[in-house]
């Protein structure tokens, strides 16, 4: 970068730095890429949400404890996909401190929450498919909703620990989503996080490891071509939240390993760039979740999928008899 395009950048961005001070971690090719994606996936993920939440709220749904994890999986997506129109405003660009930092914190609670969901989720299916004859207390309503309440509450207070942490100066620090260095503190707190990401993970392939083997027995015992059907069917519903997790949170974590380290300076700078960019490409691909997730619904519930047909069905008809009404007062 020459001295007139750096000044040039510090007067349009309203920045007081030297030239020798000015962010040189560019987004490259992401520039136009990124705000085209989140305003696709938010336009998806806000839709897709609502109308889950529209037939919780209103469909002839039963309540049990996968649809209490569900309900709330949808209000998560439904904030996340709330707070990417900021990330296209202001991708690579300076916004206003207070509101950048309290976007960031909406953005990774959802997606804490979100993880922490399906994991419940999982292992609600994980106790129903191994042990189908036991009664246990995470598959009633009220246990369902407590934890939810749990998570919510645990994610806030942790991300409240991340908005208060302060993060060392840098150049780059007057942009919004943008590569920042982290105080020492600020690092052990997402590395934690991480830690906890992967253990996390651990339980998803040891539960779905178990209950591959477990679907396994039970289909070879199963001669009928409608039971091997069914327990097509069953795999489907089972291992759709397994591909959920890992194509959407995986990537991102693994990123954040050596992203961490370069933002604490702890080991070699030499690859910011490439990592910056492929830590906006990581989240950006997490954000998908919240149009995946009604996926989720629509295969692992069935009362959901006929409850969204039935609903669905009862709004047609009903715009239907209005529009005959009002031609026949025409």
């Amino acid at each position: 970068m020459d001295i007139h395009s750096c000044l040039g950048e510090n007067l349009n961005n309203g920045s007081n730095l030297s030239c020798e001070s000015t962010c040189k971690i560019q987004d490259g090719f992401l520039t136009e890429t990124l705000p085209a994606m989140y305003s696709i996936i938010t336009i998806i993920g806000f839709l897709s949400n609502l109308l889950a939440l529209w037939v919780f709220t209103l469909g002839s749904l039963k309540t049990n404890s996968i649809t209490v994890y569900m309900k709330q999986l949808a209000i998560a997506d439904l904030l996340l996909s709330l707070c990417l129109p900021f990330r296209v405003a202001y991708q690579n660009h300076s916004g206003p401190p207070a509101l950048c930092k309290m976007v960031g914190m909406i953005f990774y609670i959802t997606m804490y929450v979100s993880i922490l969901l399906l994991s419940l989720i999982s292992l609600d299916r994980y106790f129903k498919i191994i042990k189908p004859l036991q009664q246990f207390r995470i598959h009633t309503k009220s246990f369902s909703a407590s934890m939810s309440l749990l998570v919510w509450t645990v994610c806030f207070i942790t991300m409240l620990c991340f908005l208060l942490d302060t993060s060392r100066s840098g150049p780059c620090d007057h942009k919004c989503f943008h590569f920042k260095y982290r105080s020492t503190s600020g690092g052990i707190l997402n590395m934690v996080a991480v830690a906890f990401f992967f253990l996390l993970l651990f339980f998803f392939l040891y539960s779905y490891a178990k209950i591959s083997l477990r679907l396994r027995a039970v289909s070879l015992k199963k001669t009928q071509q409608h039971s091997k059907r069914m327990s097509t069917r069953i795999v489907i519903k089972t291992f759709v939240v397994l591909v959920v997790f890992i194509v959407c949170f995986v990537p991102y974590h693994v990123v954040r390993i050596p992203y961490i380290l370069v933002q604490m300076r702890i080991i070699s700078e030499q690859n910011i760039q490439a990592l910056h960019l492929a830590n906006e490409l990581v989240v950006c691909i997490s954000a998908l979740n919240c149009c995946f997730d009604p996926v989720i619904f629509f295969f692992l519930s069935s009362s959901f999928k006929r409850s969204l047909l039935d609903t669905t069905l009862r709004k047609l008809k009903w715009v239907s008899q209005n529009n005959q009404r009002v031609l026949y007062v025409k």
